[in-house]
């Protein structure tokens, strides 16, 4: 099946006067070497919604296509779409060694994606991606234009507070960084379940056609738990950011520290050498 011949595109031209602040974040560094320990869980994630051979899919925040290669195995005619160029450019040669010619992808913004048609797509899935946008009423608002009647949304939103692992990262980290910008609305306001109504609702779906789960993604990393600190350490944007600002006030080495032994105490897996650490996540499922 061509990639093509369902979904309704045009080419992305990036507008200037709508640029989102998160593309140099996840620009930076090379997010595909955190990827790499979510396959396992993208995978089933996917079985786990339940993507059809004959749907039309859209990926948002797609990454290089942790979740976007699989719905497209199962058949899937599948875009993927995300802020970062270079994630964009390893989502379409991933795709391209897999065979995949039903899966593509391309830049664009999770504010405005304003090259994608209304009612273009039977299900818009995005799992820890549109919810880094800066703009959450305007992500809930596309979302919901971008999928037709009768489709369904799915969001993989982290938690705040949430004593496992991702969560645990950005509060360490934010301990470490400057205070955000003024009317700065942090990410993990999506993992709020009155949040999520509440953007919804102002894109007009009652909350009735809401639904919320609690489900578990975990990492599997090749390696120890103070390995995968330095993958962070050195690819993850948010992180780079903390180590950055860390450094300029001699605390790398302590936020270091502070991270190992949060890895240390939430790896599961009881090999050496191999790193598992579960982590909570809010699935959103929303009736078009």
């Amino acid at each position: 099946m061509e990639a093509t011949s369902q979904t309704t595109t045009q080419p992305f031209a990036p507008r200037a006067q709508a640029v989102n602040p998160n593309k140099a974040l996840w620009e930076k560094g090379d997010f595909t070497r955190i990827a790499r320990s979510m396959r396992e869980s993208g995978s089933a994630l996917v079985r786990l919604i339940g993507v059809r051979p004959d749907e039309r899919v859209l990926d948002l925040g797609c990454g290089d296509g942790t979740t976007a290669l699989p719905a497209a195995q199962l058949g899937a005619d599948v875009l993927g779409v995300d802020i970062a160029s270079n994630l964009v450019r390893a989502g379409n040669a991933r795709a391209e060694r897999a065979g995949l010619e039903n899966c593509r992808f391309e830049e664009g913004d999770a504010c405005d994606l304003y090259s994608l048609e209304d009612a273009s797509f039977d299900l818009t899935i995005s799992i820890f991606g549109a919810m880094f946008a800066p703009r959450p009423f305007d992500v809930a608002s596309e979302l919901v234009r971008v999928t037709r009647p009768g489709g369904r949304i799915v969001m993989g939103n982290w938690i705040p507070n949430d004593p496992t692992l991702v969560a645990q990262i950005l509060a360490i980290s934010a301990a470490y960084t400057p205070p955000p910008p003024a009317g700065f609305i942090s990410p993990m306001t999506w993992g709020i379940e009155s949040n999520v109504l509440e953007r919804f609702a102002a894109a007009g779906i009652p909350a009735a056609c809401v639904t919320f789960s609690r489900e578990t993604f975990t990492f599997r990393y090749p390696g120890t738990p103070s390995a995968f600190v330095d993958e962070f350490r050195l690819y993850y944007g948010p992180t780079m950011n903390a180590f950055e600002a860390a450094q300029k006030n001699g605390k790398a080495a302590e936020l270091r520290d502070s991270l190992v032994d949060l890895f240390d105490r939430q790896n599961i897996s009881g090999h050496a050498g191999l790193t598992e650490i579960p982590a909570t996540f809010l699935r959103v499922t929303v009736a078009r």
